[in-house]
């Protein structure tokens, strides 16, 4: 036998042993899995070419949606203690990790999927529901792009159902929007870009009609700047034995965002088919894995973190009302207002002062959204804002 098939076959004992199927890449796990379509053109990846092309320095950096707070002081340890091992493949430890992952939710490692990030768990669902000729997926609009705009470079249809007058999801008419062609519904609860939440027992009522036609994916990437996530995810239906899959992230309040550590529950069969399409923890390197672990039980920073971002949202609230502006109320670390000028030109403007921020138009109006950094970025937001408002 060759040492490459040595080589496969060890990683493939090695993942089984670390929480079943859910970790096995595809190439090790089905080496005859289905062909998948060409395209890997990240679409969204577009809308960043204005930060790309932009000042490396900014005063102010409130376009992504990150946590300047994180990481924590216990994961950037963990960091440096997972160096002298780092040449190893951190197979025990991945297992260990979901098991800790799935414990805390009260579900077994075969119902998850972890991943560098969760755009990689995004990409694989995209591949995986646009496989049939014809399928279509249903989102909300605005809300976030990038599992849907991949699913339409694969050739599915995106239908787009607006938002409520409130910028909620507007599940009625996403129901409605469902048909025999349709292979996924996207839902982004907290959604972006509006930050706004759904009501979790409207959210619990439509999953519980709409998961028995067609699967439901829920990206929770922001409930954890919710005053109380565990009352608001959809995890629980997961364990009720519904179709959907549910998408975490350690981007956010964590402050991971550079680290790339996310992950997926679902059923185990669903867990299977997603893990065909993604690297598994084998995308993730051993540094991140031990600081997801130490930053996951560290319930002192996050909380630290959550309060530093409520005082810096509600500051940026007070600098809006002051210069004549609504908003749409938070649930996130980012906040969207309407703005009486062209976004492209208020995005060129605070850049030439230092600041950083995203633009988008809908609903016939043009938007600012303004990710929640450190107090003294959002006083460099209120003077360039103040400036040119």
């Amino acid at each position: 036998m060759s040492t490459n098939m040595d080589r496969r076959q060890l990683i493939k004992k090695s993942l089984l042993m670390a929480g079943g199927l859910s970790l096995v890449p595809g190439l090790v796990n089905q080496l005859g899995a289905k062909p998948i379509n060409s395209c890997y053109r990240r679409p969204y990846v577009s809308d960043f070419s204005t930060i790309l092309d932009g000042p490396k320095v900014l005063k102010a950096r409130l376009f992504a949606n990150e946590n300047p707070f994180g990481p924590s002081p216990k994961a950037k340890q963990a960091i440096q203690d997972a160096m002298a091992q780092s040449y190893q493949y951190p197979f025990m430890f991945a297992r260990d990790f979901m098991q800790t992952l799935a414990s805390a939710e009260g579900l077994a490692p075969e119902n998850l999927l972890i991943s560098a990030g969760s755009s990689e768990i995004l990409l694989a669902a995209a591949i995986l529901f646009s496989q049939k000729t014809g399928s279509n997926v249903v989102s909300a609009d605005p809300s976030y792009e990038d599992l849907p705009a991949t699913m339409e470079e694969m050739k599915a249809t995106w239908k787009k159902v607006p938002l409520t007058a409130a910028y909620k999801l507007d599940l009625d008419a996403m129901e409605k929007a469902i048909d025999g062609n349709t292979s996924l519904v996207y839902v982004c609860n907290p959604n972006n870009p509006t930050a706004t939440v759904l009501e979790i027992e409207q959210l619990k009522s439509f999953v519980d009609r709409v998961s028995a036609r067609v699967t439901v994916f829920i990206d929770e990437a922001y409930i954890d700047y919710l005053p109380d996530p565990k009352a608001n995810t959809m995890i629980g239906a997961i364990k009720q034995g519904k179709n959907i899959i549910v998408a975490r992230t350690f981007s956010k309040l964590h402050g991971f965002a550079g680290l790339r550590v996310g992950y997926a529950f679902g059923q185990p069969d669903m867990i299977k088919k997603l893990s065909s399409y993604t690297t598994g923890f084998a995308g993730i390197s051993a540094t991140s894995l031990h600081a997801a672990m130490a930053s996951y039980t560290d319930t002192e920073f996050l909380k630290g973190a959550l309060e530093k971002t409520l005082a810096s949202k509600n500051y940026l609230y007070s600098v809006l009302k002051a210069e004549g502006y609504e908003y749409v109320p938070s649930s996130t670390n980012f906040v969207i207002f309407p703005l009486k000028m062209d976004s492209r030109q208020f995005v060129a403007e605070m850049e030439k002062r230092g600041v950083g921020v995203r633009f988008w138009q809908f609903n016939k109006k043009e938007w600012c959204r303004v990710s929640i950094g450190r107090m003294d970025e959002m006083e460099a937001f209120a003077a360039a804002f103040k400036e040119i408002s």
